[in-house]
């Protein structure tokens, strides 16, 4: 369900494994969400407790979120 990426440090974690570009605490985290949000058929899926999978309102409506740690989503 991954259908591209903002963030070319999370891209490269995602297909190659390299942390460069992402926060060290948040690698474990990280890839555990990408590799469900990959496997993902509906945001339901990724509703997960301590995850916050949220639907974004305004200009992002159509959009969800998933918590990683304090300010950063996915």
């Amino acid at each position: 369900m991954i259908r591209s990426f903002r963030h070319r440090g999370l891209e490269r974690f995602f297909h190659e494994g390299s942390k460069a570009g992402i926060q060290p605490k948040h690698v474990r985290r990280l890839r555990l969400q990408l590799g469900k949000l990959d496997a993902a058929n509906s945001p339901r899926d990724m509703d997960l407790p301590g995850w916050r999978c949220h639907a974004l309102m305004g200009a992002m409506k159509g959009h969800w979120a998933v918590w990683v740690d304090e300010n950063w989503r996915l």
